[in-house]
Order: C-alpha cells, then sequence, then structure tokens
C-alpha cells in the first residue's frame, strides 16, 4: 500500500493511458458489431431483391435506410472516439 503511494506519480500517467485504450477498444468493437449486422442485412436484402422477392422500389428504399444506418453508425463512432480522447 506504501509503496503503491509513492510510485502513483509514476505509475498513474500509464494507467490513464491505458483507460483511454479500453475505452477506445470497448467502442470500436461496439461499432463493429453494429455495422456488421446492418451489413448482413445488407447482404440479405440484396438476395432477396436477386431472387425476386421484392420490387426494385421497395429494394432501393430499404437499401437507402441501410446505408444511412451505417453511415450514422461510423460518424458516431467517430465523433464518440474523439470525444474519449479529448477527455
Amino acid at each position: 500500500m506504501f509503496l503503491d503511494l509513492l510510485i502513483a506519480p509514476l505509475t498513474a500517467p500509464l494507467s490513464g493511458i491505458a483507460w483511454i485504450g479500453e475505452k477506445i477498444m470497448e467502442q470500436a468493437d461496439t461499432e463493429l458489431d453494429e455495422t456488421e449486422n446492418l451489413g448482413k442485412r445488407l447482404l440479405a436484402l440484396q438476395l432477396s431483391f436477386d431472387m425476386g422477392e421484392m420490387s426494385e422500389a421497395e429494394f432501393e428504399l430499404q437499401e437507402e435506410e441501410l446505408l444511412l444506418a451505417i453511415q450514422a453508425a461510423n460518424d458516431q463512432a467517430k465523433a464518440e472516439a474523439t470525444q474519449i480522447v479529448d477527455e
């Protein structure tokens, strides 16, 4: 305990950097999962269209929604990563 207090001024900055790294990794993992799921939905949508299960208009509407969701997820992840680094 006493030794921890003595070396705290030396180890605290390293601990802070490690904490920031962990937070960035957590956010990246969450973002990858969300983007991956949206990508899978986009692929399933394309397959449905190719198999004639939906009209072109319906496909284009759903495709646009998914692409916008992917872009929003990417933008949000960038903003949150920047916020973590700024803290």
